[in-house]
């Protein structure tokens, strides 16, 4: 019986650490420092399927992205990188829809693994 509870109590232990550290990992991921990329924001369906891209294919890509297509962004350095929505507040990430087709600054977390890059939007601005 005093092996069970003694179990039972370094089990509650063990996880209650595990839950602490994974709190700190997330934690210190939304202190990552803000980086800003300028590009044009794509639908990346049509950027992919067929090179849709500029002004001419801004009223389709508005279109798609408000259909629920990946969103993208093509940036000056000629790399495109998957838009990303914050967990805790989407409303930027949503915002950058209406500049389909256009040029902007996007400020947030820029990632990247096994060659995707990403950035998480916290921020869009018209250039």
């Amino acid at each position: 019986m005093k092996s069970r509870s003694l179990f039972a109590a370094l089990a509650i232990a063990a996880l209650a650490s595990a839950g602490a550290v994974l709190a700190d990992e997330h934690a210190g991921h939304h202190d990552a420092k803000a980086t800003a990329v300028q590009g044009e924001v794509l639908d990346l369906a049509c950027y992919i399927g067929h090179g849709g891209e500029g002004a001419g294919h801004a009223g389709c890509a508005a279109k798609c992205l408000q259909g629920g297509q990946p969103m993208g962004l093509l940036g000056k350095d000629g790399a495109v990188y998957v838009l990303l929505a914050d967990h805790e507040d989407a409303a930027p990430y949503e915002k950058t829809k209406e500049f389909a087709g256009k040029k902007v600054e996007i400020t947030g977390e820029v990632g990247a693994k096994n060659g995707i890059k990403g950035i998480t939007v916290h921020g869009v601005k018209a250039l």
